[in-house]
């Protein structure tokens, strides 16, 4: 049955009873009063009302902050944070799961203003706030966004007016690296302005947010049209909107252009927020939307050119979200390394060809297209997870540096320095 912790009313704890007669073994001489009270209090008084709770066969249900929950036993039992249960010094859990009965029951549990108690059959007891089990909760977890960001097209960023990072307050001030990375995590884009345009200074320049990626690439590369690398990519054809590594099982995460010189016409770069577009195919074709994150797909890349010898694949699809609250981490899309479809029959197959389609239309219009030239001073900084890159034709000799950063360590850093990422 529910418990309610009424405030003002009783200056007595509040506990679950699972009966009647038990109940009024517990509140002598309240009896008439709580019920009354109770009725009158889920009627008339709602605002009064700070938690409700419930115990089940197997689990708790409380309700608390506008938030009703449902906890399991074994994992309110895992999740203690006493000290003989959790290290606070490292931030790790001391106690062993696997030694927690699967079957195991709270003997009582109380509820005051702030906090959840619970008593074990072994005398253990564990204190949650109230607080923190709607941040840790599933429902809570279900209602939160893990990556706040700004969805844009061309017209939204340019209103914006983003700024640019001076190269020294990048490397020189916190206050500087942090207005830097909180544009970056809100547009997955961000540029550094007055860098030395050389390979040397770009790499102390990446190093101030992360560790360098090492890929098959090197770590970092210079890149120009001279094919010495089997990708087209190191041609002057133009380029269509992609995100880089997508044959990789974890397609890198930040990728970094530095263009050193350019002796020629065009060359300028394509940038699309991925996750803009697939918020468009979410809102107008949910089932398309969905079937693009279920489907798992192999992406190949083989390369045969001078000394280098590799072949690469990796699978995943297209959209990738978390689970619990639909939201979009990861676009993996790339039509020049997407490998043969064979990993769903023919009907599902056309079905994907179909909000494929439905995406690439929303990728490819003009409207979200958003042009930049890359000159030499000027870094640009793209999460390779959310926005994709191309570039159009050129003329003349061309030549960029650039490398991949560990996404890990660029939220890392992010977090250090206050930001939610």
């Amino acid at each position: 049955m529910w418990c309610w912790r009424l405030t003002g009313l009783f200056n007595v704890p509040c506990r679950l009873s699972r009966s009647t007669s038990h109940r009024s073994a517990w509140l002598p001489g309240y009896r008439k009063i709580f019920s009354a009270a109770a009725a009158r209090w889920h009627h008339t008084a709602p605002e009064s009302l700070n938690c409700v709770w419930q115990l089940h066969g197997d689990h708790l249900e409380l309700r608390y902050a506008n938030t009703l929950m449902r906890f399991d036993f074994v994992w309110l039992r895992d999740h203690c944070r006493s000290a003989s249960c959790y290290n606070t010094k490292t931030n790790q859990r001391s106690l062993d799961t696997a030694s927690v009965d699967l079957g195991i029951k709270p003997k009582a549990v109380r509820v005051d203003e702030t906090t959840l108690f619970l008593t074990w059959p072994d005398g253990h007891v564990t204190r949650y706030g109230l607080e923190w089990l709607v941040k840790n909760s599933y429902e809570g977890q279900k209602q939160q966004v893990m990556h706040p960001r700004i969805l844009w097209n061309a017209e939204i960023y340019k209103q914006s007016q983003i700024p640019s990072i001076d190269c020294r307050s990048f490397l020189e001030t916190d206050e500087g690296l942090k207005e830097f990375l909180q544009n970056f995590l809100l547009y997955g884009i961000a540029f550094v302005e007055n860098v030395t345009p050389t390979k040397e200074d770009t790499e102390i320049l990446a190093e101030r947010i992360s560790l360098i990626r090492e890929t098959i690439y090197g770590r970092m590369w210079y890149f120009t049209s001279d094919f010495s690398r089997g990708d087209t990519a190191y041609t002057k054809l133009a380029l269509d909107r992609h995100t880089d590594t997508t044959y990789f099982q974890e397609p890198c995460g930040i990728q970094v252009f530095h263009c050193l010189k350019h002796e020629g016409t065009g060359g300028r770069t394509l940038l699309v927020d991925g996750f803009y577009a697939a918020d468009q195919v979410l809102q107008q074709a949910p089932d398309q939307f969905e079937l693009l994150s279920k489907v798992p797909l192999k992406h190949e890349y083989v390369e045969n050119v001078g000394g280098c010898h590799n072949h690469m694949i990796g699978v995943g699809p297209v959209l990738n979200v978390y689970p619990w609250n639909n939201e979009l981490y990861l676009i993996r899309y790339n039509n020049y390394d997407r490998a043969v479809i064979n990993t769903v029959p023919y009907d599902v197959a056309h079905r994907w060809y179909t909000a494929h389609r439905t995406l690439t239309t929303e990728l490819r219009r003009p409207e979200n297209e958003l042009w930049v030239k890359l000159k030499p001073g000027k870094a640009l900084f793209i999460d390779n997870w959310r926005v994709l890159h191309g570039r159009e034709a050129f003329t003349g000799y061309r030549q960029l540096c650039g490398c991949y950063l560990t996404r890990d360590d660029v939220l890392n850093t992010a977090r250090l320095l206050g930001l939610q990422a």
